[in-house]
């Protein structure tokens, strides 16, 4: 028989669980906190987009993060360690399937050409790669000079001849056009082949409401925006980040997300155990693959031996001589083609031989530079520059001495390079400068380490075997180029790390 109690407690039961369902309810189209109807101009107008997860941009692949052992997998040529085996996690990311191919920056050259060309003529040579690379003082290399970039046989090889900065300048640009094509999908605005100067569709500039299409679409919530100064009146409105349209920015890997993507330990785990260590991206510790149906066949382009760039004709080894169309070979267990050999390439960080011994276990990289919006004298963000970007700046000591996590703007010598870590004590060394590597290292005379140093990866059509390991280090000047040396784009996950996670 129940007391007056026992039913009490149960009708408190049952209200605790309707009031939870109905929080769970309201999670579609009223908030969870006041109850208030979303994407209502009569309810006050807060609009929430219909987001189920991020779409991979074009040309990418995710690549679930994980915790690894990133570094040496294999004895050194020369008896100098920099890759310290070191266990970090990698968050999850997207990375270019393939290199970024010759088509692929002609197009981008054809962009600058058609937009900055009459005004700007700069801004196309500039970005133009060095196809001198391909000369050498005892070869006949002229031929590749004049056709490897634009000829049609070569539109599928693996751009060269790109330094660092032109690497990231491409990244930047790629951005903007994958943005501007989206918001044309989704009829938010149309295409507007008129632009030039510093009319151009820029993201940041978008977002900030200085770039306004001449050929309009539709507002991003159903056409219709509320506007807060008339509760009757709905208007266009140009589409914002909490919309889930624009897609975040390309750019390069970070060196450990690219060592990790190489490896691509994925198939190479059971549950949360790594059952084998990769020394190359393909398991084994040979360069031919033990398929059965293609038993012997080599599975990277690379150099064998001293003049032996492809084997012996009616039976070349790799196939390759100079570098080959990107998505050749065997891709690696991310599904990534040629993260070992072809080309190498280029990644985000700022090289240091200690670098493995100081920075995060999450996130690992070398070379943050804190930068923050140019603003006028009323706090507004400034207005864009002559090429139509966001101006930017470097935070100042002022701004960051409250902070805990950085103090100041430019962070590439931090713990290896900065005064904080010289050892040296005498009179040429004791005076602390805004960047002490050229006195740590020695630049120009007993090393080539400075600020301008960037990390490549991976083996190339010119290296031997032991350069398709994803651990091996090597570095240059990020305004240098070679004809060995390309690059892919990598762009952050954001949400869930796990793709279809609810």
């Amino acid at each position: 028989m129940y007391t007056f109690r026992k039913i009490g407690s149960l009708i408190l039961t049952a209200s605790i669980l309707f009031a939870f369902g109905s929080c769970g309810k309201k999670s579609g189209n009223e908030s969870r906190t006041t109850g208030w109807k979303y994407n209502d101009p009569e309810n006050g107008g807060f609009e929430v987009a219909k987001y189920v997860e991020q779409e991979a941009g074009p040309g990418l692949v995710l690549i679930e993060g994980g915790t690894f052992v990133m570094g040496a997998t294999q004895d050194p040529t020369i008896f100098t360690s920099n890759n310290k085996p070191t266990r970090i996690t990698v968050r999850s990311f997207y990375m270019d399937q393939t290199e970024v191919s010759n088509i692929d920056y002609l197009e981008y050259l054809h962009w600058l050409r058609r937009v900055f060309g009459s005004k700007y003529p700069e801004v196309y040579k500039k970005a133009l790669p060095d196809t001198l690379v391909w000369r050498q003082k005892l070869a006949y290399n002229e031929p590749l000079v004049t056709n490897y970039l634009r000829h049609p046989a070569y539109k599928y090889y693996p751009v060269v001849g790109v330094s660092w900065v032109q690497a990231n300048d491409f990244a930047k640009w790629r951005t903007d056009r994958v943005n501007e094509q989206r918001l044309i999908d989704a009829g938010i605005i149309g295409l507007d082949l008129n632009q030039h100067d510093e009319y151009n569709f820029n993201t940041e500039a978008y977002l900030l409401g200085q770039y306004t299409s001449q050929v309009e679409g539709k507002s991003p919530i159903d056409n219709l925006a509320y506007n807060p100064e008339d509760a009757n009146s709905l208007e266009f409105r140009t589409s914002r980040i909490e919309d889930g349209i624009v897609l975040p920015s390309y750019r390069l890997p970070t060196e450990a997300e690219w060592e990790y993507a190489a490896l691509g330990l994925i198939e190479n785990s059971e549950y949360e155990r790594i059952s084998q260590r990769k020394k190359y991206p393909w398991n084994g510790n040979y360069v031919r693959t033990t398929d059965k149906k293609y038993y012997g066949t080599f599975v990277a382009n690379f150099k064998r031996g001293r003049g032996d760039y492809m084997g012996v004709a009616g039976a070349l080894n790799d196939g390759s001589d100079i570098p080959t169309e990107v998505g050749s070979y065997f891709p690696n267990d991310f599904g990534l083609f040629n993260m070992g050999g072809n080309v190498c390439e280029w990644v985000m960080d700022v090289y240091r031989p200690n670098t493995f011994d100081d920075w995060d276990d999450l996130g690992a990289f070398r070379g943050n530079i804190f930068q923050t919006q140019v603003r006028d004298q009323n706090g507004f963000v400034d207005v864009k520059d002559s090429l139509g970007r966001i101006r930017y700046r470097d935070v100042t000591v002022e701004e960051s001495e409250n902070r805990k996590n950085y103090r100041k703007s430019n962070n590439i010598d931090y713990l290896d390079g900065d005064f904080a870590s010289e050892t040296r004590t005498d009179n040429n060394w004791n005076s602390q400068s805004p960047s002490d590597t050229t006195r740590m290292y020695n630049y120009g005379k007993t090393s080539l380490i400075n600020n301008q140093a960037r990390v490549y990866k991976g083996g190339s059509w010119k290296d031997g075997a032991y350069y398709l390991s994803p651990s091996v280090r090597r570095f240059l000047d990020e305004n240098e180029a070679t004809d060995y040396i390309g690059f892919r784009c990598a762009m952050d996950r954001v949400g869930s790390p796990m793709k279809g996670r609810k």
